[in-house]
């Protein structure tokens, strides 16, 4: 009896990790092109419906979806953690700088607002100055300086709005650079479906306590539009983790700079967007600089 209750309170072993990095290269980048629909069709939703409602049916549905094919085939051991706490900060970050996200891509083009996410390892490595006290070199200050001033010709100030929406977009970036690093830290202790279960649960029970406060009925016409939003999302969603999951952050991280392409290419044929000089030159100087910093920490850490 003793043995028996000695075994089920045996905290389960961590997932073993295989670096299968040509796998995880062409997860990313099939997460960047599914994303950015989901981005799409999160943009053409909050013109009519609230930012809440909009998010909050994105992460019901992924989460039911995920469930229906995961829980099947895993049971409930998808649901063990060794890092609740890991997974609650995660889920207070990301349900602001999603929401944040939506209200840029609100305010502003979406090519605009996927650029400006591109400034997320800056933010990144600002935090990690400042909270993990690290050595601060010329190489370091030179790459932020230049990263910043990248993102300054994106916003191209002039139109109001635009500004306004660089502002929300900026905050989105702080956030999810933050998340990024911690992702890649969870993966030691979680599997890729459990770090996508708690994401996608704790997003949709987050969501759910703004629809008191501001609701809109869905069309039957947006029907289908709410649905291959969230089907993309958790898709995504899991591809996204799988990577960080298969490779180190170093050798993915790069091919989320795709995301602009597919963002431009989109923007055009959806709303017309063209993509402006300023918004070329700023996202090549920001794309730019955090590869110098992916580049030059990989090199610090092979040292």
């Amino acid at each position: 009896m003793t043995a028996h209750s000695s075994v089920e309170r045996r905290t389960p072993e961590p997932p073993t990790r295989h670096e299968r990095i040509p796998a995880a290269i062409m997860y990313m980048i099939a997460a960047t092109a599914i994303f950015s629909f989901s981005v799409a069709a999160s943009k053409w939703l909050v013109a009519t419906y609230p930012v809440g409602e909009v998010l909050f049916f994105r992460s019901f549905v992924s989460l039911a979806l995920f469930m229906a094919f995961v829980v099947p085939a895993q049971g409930l051991n998808v649901f063990r953690t060794a890092r609740p706490g890991a997974h609650l900060l995660r889920g207070v970050s990301q349900t602001v700088s999603q929401t944040l996200q939506l209200i840029a891509l609100s305010l502003m083009p979406i090519a605009g607002v996927t650029a400006i996410n591109f400034s997320s390892p800056l933010f990144a490595t600002l935090t990690s100055l400042h909270f993990l006290k690290e050595p601060v070199g010329a190489g370091r200050w030179m790459a932020l300086a230049v990263g910043f001033l990248g993102v300054l010709i994106i916003t191209s100030p002039g139109a109001e709005s635009f500004q306004v929406g660089a502002l929300y977009a900026l905050a989105s970036a702080l956030l999810f650079g933050t998340v990024t690093a911690g992702v890649r830290g969870m993966t030691s202790t979680e599997s890729a479906e459990t770090l996508t279960l708690y994401q996608l649960l704790l997003l949709a029970i987050f969501y759910s306590l703004t629809l008191p406060f501001a609701f809109v009925t869905p069309s039957w016409a947006d029907a289908p539009l709410f649905l291959a939003n969230g089907a993309t999302a958790v898709l995504g969603q899991y591809w996204w983790t799988r990577a960080l999951h298969l490779a180190p952050t170093s050798a993915v991280v790069p091919f989320q700079y795709l995301s602009l392409i597919w963002a431009m290419l989109i923007g055009f044929a959806v709303w017309g967007d063209l993509p402006t000089a300023g918004l070329l030159i700023g996202s090549a100087i920001v794309v730019g600089s955090g590869l110098f910093l992916l580049w030059r920490e990989t090199r610090l850490r092979a040292r």
